[in-house]
């Protein structure tokens, strides 16, 4: 049988799920990681022999990433990793800031609304990423640890507006955590031990501060880069 249309035939279903599910994770992880940048292409034909199986798995792998905008097709149909848009920034870190304010206060009005041990839980997985200087679990973590303090606020639009943010400013973050090498203050570790602990203690006021000041340390770090090393990210996104 021809190879091209060997690599069409339809797989069991259990199988393709599961060559599926490995195929989005090791992409999302590369995109997300920065090992592929924005702009690289993903050919169906070459992922189709690095990952040693047919084409349909590695479309719907494509399509999952391209749900979370990862990934864009262009209009002559060619898959590349998505750009990053620069110029989009300002309204994105203002609704990030908001999110951080909006969900940081409404835990603290709740006390942690019975979340705090969870909230814990991911903020040990932080404090270790960081020490091990691992990106990518250190964006995890630190997902899953405002996600959760928006989930204490109880409102479940905030939780899922707020992790939709971070997800798509999960290459974002990794460009932050870059200006550091990847060494990230223990400031940053203290930071999330002190919104914990106003949480905790249902400080309202307190916990605004700290989600400002948060959110803008990000903000100006990330200007920072981005004003002093802009041209070698545009030489990325143009290609």
């Amino acid at each position: 049988m021809p190879k091209d249309v060997m690599q069409d035939q339809p797989e069991p279903a259990r199988a393709r799920g599961s060559n599926t599910q490995n195929v989005y994770d090791t992409l999302r992880h590369d995109i997300l990681a920065m090992t592929l940048p924005p702009g690289s292409p993903l050919d169906e034909v070459s992922l189709s022999e690095r990952f040693g199986m047919s084409r349909t798995p590695i479309r719907e792998a494509l399509l999952r990433l391209a749900t979370e905008g990862l990934v864009t097709t262009l209009p002559n149909r060619n898959t590349i990793v998505s750009v990053i848009d620069f110029a989009g920034l300002p309204p994105y870190f203002e609704a990030l800031t908001l999110m951080y304010r909006v969900t940081t206060r409404g835990a603290a009005n709740r006390r942690g609304g019975g979340m705090m041990e969870e909230i814990r839980a991911h903020q040990r997985a932080f404090a270790a990423a960081v020490v091990a200087r691992d990106a990518y679990a250190m964006i995890d973590a630190n997902r899953e640890f405002h996600v959760a303090i928006a989930e204490a606020s109880g409102n479940g639009y905030y939780a899922r507006f707020f992790g939709r943010l971070l997800d798509e400013g999960r290459r974002i973050l990794r460009l932050y955590y870059s200006t550091f090498d990847d060494r990230l203050p223990r400031q940053y570790v203290d930071e999330h031990e002190e919104m914990i602990a106003v949480i905790e203690a249902g400080d309202v006021a307190r916990a605004d501060e700290l989600a400002i000041a948060h959110a803008a340390q990000i903000v100006r770090q990330i200007q920072d880069y981005v004003a002093r090393d802009l041209k070698e990210p545009v030489a990325v996104l143009l290609d």
